[in-house]
């Protein structure tokens, strides 16, 4: 039987990718650049700096200005950080359904805490959990097992009794190599590596109200 259900945050449980497109655009004009439509910039949401910055200025970590532009990037986040970003339609419902079926559910994020906790806590979500792992609270993020095991100590839960929700291929990574049942949402962001068909989840939905119904199963005796 299933003890307990972790989230990823950004295209997961949270749109954030308005307050994220924002904060792109804010730093292509700051550089004298056009600035680029939130639906060229949002399947880059889940991949953070990184992805962005690649979708907007065209550059990876290796390139000379990206450690610049990353801090920037950061430092204009959070003047921003929860303006626009709500949750999908259907999760606040269907973390009322977890909590009325008495499930332990919690957030695993390769988000930063510094921008992790004051989100959740604008969204409401921090009181209602006492499992919110960010990308700095343990020694590897994402596709990582590290922090979905790490989470899964928090609490008390096995993690083959464990279910990861997720909107980008390395959710599902991280995952399976945890030993937890995965499941990918359509309704997110999904990058640009490929088809959600292809990424080997155990299970894809596409409105939060499916995983209702998924949960009912997956916590059935027998």
């Amino acid at each position: 039987m299933l003890q307990a259900i972790l989230f990823d945050l950004d295209g997961t449980l949270a749109d954030t990718a308005p307050d994220l497109g924002w904060t792109t655009n804010a730093l292509l004009r700051e550089e004298g650049l056009d600035e680029q439509p939130l639906s060229h910039l949002r399947p880059f949401t889940s991949q953070g700096v990184r992805g962005l910055l690649r979708a907007g200025f065209g550059i990876e970590p290796e390139h000379p200005d990206y450690e610049r532009l990353s801090q920037r990037f950061l430092d204009l986040y959070e003047t921003r950080l929860c303006a626009d970003t709500r949750l999908f339609d259907g999760v606040p419902e269907l973390l009322d359904r977890l909590e009325a079926m008495r499930l332990s559910w919690g957030v695993v994020t390769n988000k930063r805490r510094r921008f992790t906790e004051p989100l959740v806590a604008r969204l409401g979500l921090s009181p209602r959990s006492p499992c919110i792992v960010s990308g700095d609270t343990t020694a590897q993020t994402k596709p990582s097992p590290l922090p979905l095991l790490h989470a899964c100590a928090l609490l008390g839960c096995a993690p083959e009794r464990t279910l990861y929700v997720g909107d980008d291929q390395r959710d599902i990574i991280a995952g399976q190599a945890a030993g937890c049942l995965t499941v990918a949402v359509s309704w997110g962001y999904l990058g640009d590596i490929g088809p959600i068909s292809a990424w080997g989840a155990d299970r894809i939905i596409d409105h939060p109200s499916e995983l209702i119904a998924l949960l009912a199963t997956l916590t059935t005796p027998g």
